[in-house]
Formats: C-alpha cells, sequence, structure tokens
C-alpha cells in the first residue's frame, strides 16, 4: 500500500498526512473549505499528550510559534475562593507543555507545515461519494474530479460525510451542555501568565486563561436543553451576553465581569459526542478524529486525542504485514483510550462524573495509561509489540 487519501484538512487531516508522509506513504489531502482556517471562532488547549504526538512527528516548532503555554491550573469556587493551584500536563518540559491557540490558528499551522513538506493539499474540494473496490478505493468530489488509492482517511470532523457514507445510521448526540467561547482585551488583571483558572460555579463550569499580550480566553459550559438551530443561526453576542451574564453573577467570581467585557467576539455551540462501539473502518476506509469518536470539550482532550490518532496510524500502517492488520492494529490500540474519553467527558457534561483531583482536566502527566500512551507514540516503537 503506496497511496493514501485523507478527506479532511483540519487538525486530524493535517496531522495524519505529516505522519503518513513521514512513514514512508504518498498522501494527498482534500479539503472542503476554500481556506485553511475554519472554526476560527473557538480557542482550545492542546495537552502535554497531543504535544508529545506533535513531536514525534517534528512538527512542534509550527505549533508553539503561535498560542502561549500553559504550565499550571487554578480552581476557584462559586466565592471565588482558589481551592487548588496545581502544575498541568507535562509543565518542566518545554516542547509538552499545554498549548492555548484559536483552533483556526492551529489548522493553519499544520496545513503550512503539509505545504512545507510538499504534500499535497487541495482546498475546496468537498467529497459527494465513495467508491470502493478490490483493488482501490475513489473518492469522487462535487466539482466532478476524483481521486483514487489503497486507502482513504475521513478526517472530516463531527459531521463527517465519510462517516455518512460509509456508517449512515451513526449520528452525533447532544451532550448536555452547550459551551459559550470568547475573547476580551478589556478585563486585564485576571489572570497569571500561563495559568489556567477553572471555576466551579454553581451553575455553569468556566474557565479562562490570559494571553501574554493581555487577550483573555474563555469558555462557559451550560447545562440546559440544546439550543435549537434557529437559535445558533440567528444568534448575536449580545444575545448571548443576555443568556449567559444572570447565570454567571449568581456567583462571586471573575466570570461575569470577563463576559460583560466581551463585546463581540462570543460564539456558543452545542456540546456533542459520539456513541461508543460505531465502526470506524471498512476494507478500504477508517475514519479517525472526532469522525471517529467525537467527545463533549469537558476534558479539553479532542485536539490531543487526533494528533495521537495520526501518529498510531502511520505506525500501524508502517509495521503492519497489510492493510487489514494494520487497520486491526490501530483500532485495537486507539478505541479503548478514545471511548473512555467520551464516556469521562460525557459524565462531566452530564454532571455525573465526581473528579478525583482538583479539576476534570487533570493535574499530572503520569496518569494510569501513560506509559503505554509514550511507548505507542515513540516513532522508533514497533506497534506489533504493544498489541493486546
Amino acid at each position: 500500500m503506496t497511496r493514501l487519501i485523507v478527506i479532511g484538512g483540519g487538525i486530524a487531516g493535517a496531522g495524519a498526512a505529516l505522519a503518513l508522509h513521514k512513514a514512508g506513504f504518498d498522501v494527498a489531502v482534500h479539503e472542503a473549505h476554500p481556506e485553511s482556517a475554519e472554526d476560527i471562532g473557538a480557542f482550545l488547549t492542546l495537552a502535554s499528550n497531543g504535544m508529545r504526538a506533535l513531536a514525534q512527528l517534528d512538527a512542534s516548532a509550527p505549533v508553539t510559534a503561535t498560542g502561549f503555554p500553559l504550565t499550571s491550573m487554578r480552581v476557584l469556587d462559586d466565592t471565588g475562593a482558589e481551592v487548588a493551584h496545581v502544575p498541568l500536563g507535562e509543565a518542566e518540559t518545554p516542547h509538552l507543555r499545554y498549548r492555548c491557540l484559536r483552533r483556526g490558528d492551529l489548522n493553519a499551522a499544520l496545513q503550512a507545515e503539509v505545504g512545507r513538506r510538499g504534500i499535497a493539499l487541495r482546498h475546496g474540494a468537498r467529497l459527494a461519494s465513495v467508491e470502493e473496490g478490490p483493488d482501490g478505493v475513489t473518492a469522487h468530489f462535487a466539482d466532478g474530479s476524483t481521486a483514487t488509492g489503497d486507502l482513504l482517511i475521513g478526517a472530516d470532523g463531527l459531521n463527517s460525510t465519510v462517516r455518512r457514507l460509509t456508517a449512515p445510521e451513526v449520528r452525533p448526540a447532544y451532550a448536555g451542555q452547550y459551551v459559550f467561547y470568547g475573547y476580551t482585551g478589556a478585563a486585564p488583571g485576571f489572570g497569571d501568565g500561563e495559568t489556567i483558572t477553572m471555576v466551579r460555579g454553581s451553575t455553569v463550569a468556566f474557565g479562562y486563561a490570559v494571553s501574554p499580550e493581555g487577550e483573555t480566553y474563555w469558555f462557559a459550559r451550560v447545562s440546559d436543553a440544546p439550543l435549537t438551530a434557529d437559535a445558533l443561526a440567528h444568534g448575536t453576542p449580545a444575545r448571548w451576553r443576555d443568556l449567559l451574564l444572570p447565570l454567571l453573577r449568581k456567583d462571586s467570581t471573575p466570570a461575569a465581569d470577563l463576559v460583560a467585557a466581551t463585546p463581540d467576539h462570543l460564539m456558543v455551540t452545542n456540546a456533542t459526542e459520539l456513541p461508543t462501539g460505531t465502526p470506524w473502518r471498512s476494507a478500504r476506509t477508517l475514519l479517525i478524529g472526532d469522525a471517529a469518536h467525537a467527545a463533549s470539550p469537558a476534558t479539553g482532550q479532542g485536539a490531543s486525542m487526533a494528533m495521537e490518532d495520526a501518529v498510531v496510524l502511520a505506525k500501524s500502517l508502517r509495521d503492519a504485514p497489510d492493510t487489514d492488520a494494520a487497520l486491526r492494529l490501530y483500532e485495537s490500540l486507539r478505541r479503548p483510550r478514545v471511548e473512555h474519553n467520551i464516556t469521562v467527558s460525557g459524565s462531566i457534561s452530564r454532571g455525573t462524573h465526581t473528579p478525583s483531583g482538583p479539576g476534570p482536566r487533570g493535574a499530572r502527566a503520569n496518569r494510569p495509561g501513560d506509559d503505554e500512551l509514550i511507548r505507542q507514540l515513540e516513532w522508533g516503537t514497533d506497534l506489533r509489540q504493544l498489541a493486546p
């Protein structure tokens, strides 16, 4: 197998392209959006595990050139009192520190690295259908063009076209919360450098971090019925502030002041997840990233899990004797980890999870399974030695 088709040029797709190229495969990426920076409104954190995966792809530098590091986490209760302040992830190792950055900036950085390495990346290529045969798989695009390869990788996100075509019965479900994201430069003095603050509010889970330039990135998770499609389509920043502020003002924390100081850069989305146990693959297609295992954002692990996927997929295809064995190896290594994340993150969103530490994101790098993950990601390790 030499020719690989990646559908989706976002975090999972661009990461997969970098990994597959490093493993020696001929890979081409087809992205539906006309430009690189989709979803520019939201921000995310790449955790230490995601940064470790990036390092295995020799891609740390383009990502750390944007955003800012997070080396500690503090937790406030609903009175604003600090109840914990702990190291975050592998803070002592610069290239493994948590990174806070805008989703669109991460997309752009990864896609630029794809281009720098000479990997084919085509924008405006919207998938219409997939045709599998005994000797290959062909992607048909809306503009009439086609691409043929040995394996098609669906890295096209939560609303995956590849998943709709190959597993039409699988659909995302509401995870119990809607989530606000915002930015403001008009609220100085609310945080320390390289620290993310998590607020355990009485009705809202809130978090924020302050960039070196003094811009505050914040999110708020509200447990309620999902927002309707019409409300999401026609909502305005003013409407979202009016919805969120009364909930935050029940508590004596910085959250309400940060939201009140956010005039325009504010968005909201329903948190969604995919059910566990859903099919990921056929003979010549495979789903990765959110297309396969989207979780609610409560654990903040979506982007990091996608980067792990990229490394483990490339190594599985490199190490296994044939495609079917490679896909079985990949799934055996990835499914327990990502489905555990779906379950934990969904439990946090629905309020049924009791945290064992100071916050749902965890404070230390050395959690159960980390040693095994490090071995899986280490580029020189043969994954056949780690198969369950």
